[in-house]
């Protein structure tokens, strides 16, 4: 069984198109009748419009076997007024979900991926979390990437506010043990994780986690790392991937070559 990651594994962090074997991967994966679960820190849009995208893309998918953190936002975060950050359309798609962006007596603190945040939102997160304001993560990514350049991800930004504040935070997406365990029991309430293979391209914020709760991993450098040398030396031994390949493509010939 498979977890699989969709920005920089299925698609491309440049213009949104398929990966080299993405579809192929999928086609297989269906044909074998092997189950996989689509689990996305997506963000961005609508889980709908994320999820016909990717249909529209080639990729044969059941919407049932689909997850991300705006599924489980209204579990998390009981109120509607929150002070939220990150990329404009992830602020949009707060709106379009009904909630009301306050900045001057927010319920919670949501944070998300953006690529320029400032020293000004910084002090305005800290000042509200300073007066006890919750602070929720969408997802715990540690590395961004976006135009071909890489930032601080949302669970670096979150760490830095918990050192400053030494104010705790939730998170609603990947790795939480939560949403792991959601995608989980979706493919089967008998299921264990170490019968699932997690495949990202986010070795920290993702297959790190995974492979604390039993799964195995698979690394994939299609897209926030270049090489291998980049992150993996810098992993715990035992938190290291159990495979690394080069894309979708390849992860399929490793595939096959098992059987």
């Amino acid at each position: 069984m498979y977890f699989i990651d969709v920005q920089g594994t299925l698609i491309t962090d440049t213009d949104q198109s398929a990966v080299n074997g993405a579809i192929d991967f999928i086609d297989y994966l269906n044909a074998e009748k092997i189950p996989f679960m689509i689990v996305t820190n997506n963000t961005k849009q609508l889980s709908q419009v994320l999820f016909d995208y990717l249909v529209g893309l080639g990729l044969d998918l059941d919407e049932k076997f689909y997850v991300d953190p705006l599924m489980l936002l209204d579990a998390c975060v009981e109120h509607r007024h929150v002070a939220a950050y990150g990329e404009q359309s992830f602020l949009d798609t707060l709106i379009q979900k009904g909630y009301v962006l306050d900045f001057e007596n927010p319920e919670s603190v949501i944070i998300g991926s953006k690529h320029d945040y400032t020293g000004e939102d910084f002090a305005q997160i800290i000042g509200f979390l300073l007066k006890g304001v919750k602070l929720v993560g969408m997802h715990e990514i540690t590395l961004y990437a976006k135009d071909g350049k890489r930032y601080p991800g949302t669970g670096a930004i979150l760490e830095m506010l918990k050192a400053a504040t030494l104010h705790e935070y939730e998170i609603i997406g990947k790795p939480s043990t939560i949403f792991y365990t959601l995608a989980k029991n979706v493919l089967g309430k008998d299921v264990d994780f170490k019968d699932i293979t997690m495949i990202s391209d986010d070795l920290k914020g993702d297959l790190v986690g995974a492979k604390k709760l039993g799964m195995k991993t698979v690394f994939v450098l299609c897209g926030k790392y270049k090489t291998a040398e980049e992150i993996v030396p810098f992993i715990e031994e035992d938190c290291k991937p159990d495979y690394i390949c080069s894309d979708m493509a390849d992860v399929l010939q490793q595939l096959k070559g098992k059987k």
